[in-house]
């Protein structure tokens, strides 16, 4: 489980043969250990090797290429790196499990004032997870919705979130992952079991 809240930012060095190389902070990679979890762009993935002085591996599987960026993911690129919560992390965002919903697109972005207004594309499936002033996850940024609609959705990115996690280097096109809110699917899967 995550929170949402990027603590790190690494980089690519390879994604090739279905495996990622990853160069982060040493205060990161030192909290790091095999068979661990880690969130990267708020994928759940696995550390599966390290390499001194501050390099990890993970290994993915086809079907986490096809149903995430992963498959975008180019060497120099950055990405959002979150630890595991612990008992005793702050939920300063919202419950974040890394399990991607989908693959949204980019559609436009607009300085407003200090901040920057993103519009992603959303599908239908999803859509109905979504109510305005709700959280949304990001490339694993715990994030909040301006407004929703069957086929879009908006959030406003303050400049300390811009500079402090990989939505700089984006540009409408680009794709990002996307997880709704887990407490909007139980509470619709109680619903539909008490009908």
């Amino acid at each position: 489980m995550f929170t949402g809240i990027i603590s790190h930012l690494g980089e690519v060095t390879s994604n090739q043969d279905n495996s990622l190389r990853i160069s982060s902070p040493l205060a990161l990679f030192s909290h790091l250990t095999l068979g661990m979890s880690i969130a990267v762009n708020g994928i759940c993935l696995t550390v599966t090797k390290q390499e001194d002085p501050h390099f990890f591996y993970i290994d993915f599987m086809p079907e986490t290429a096809q149903k995430t960026t992963i498959q975008y993911l180019k060497k120099g690129m950055k990405v959002n790196l979150e630890l595991p919560a612990t008992p005793n992390t702050f939920l300063a965002g919202h419950v974040v499990q890394g399990h991607v919903d989908a693959v949204s697109k980019i559609i436009n972005i607009e300085e407003e004032g200090n901040s920057h207004l993103f519009t992603f594309s959303l599908k239908p499936s999803i859509s109905r997870y979504l109510v305005d002033k709700g959280s949304i996850a990001v490339n694993g940024i715990s994030l909040t919705v301006i407004t929703a609609t069957k086929d879009n959705f908006t959030v406003g990115i303050i400049p300390h979130t811009w500079s402090h996690t990989m939505l700089h280097q984006l540009k409408p096109g680009d794709h990002v992952n996307i997880e709704v809110d887990v407490l909007a699917k139980y509470v619709e899967k109680m619903i539909a079991n008490n009908k």
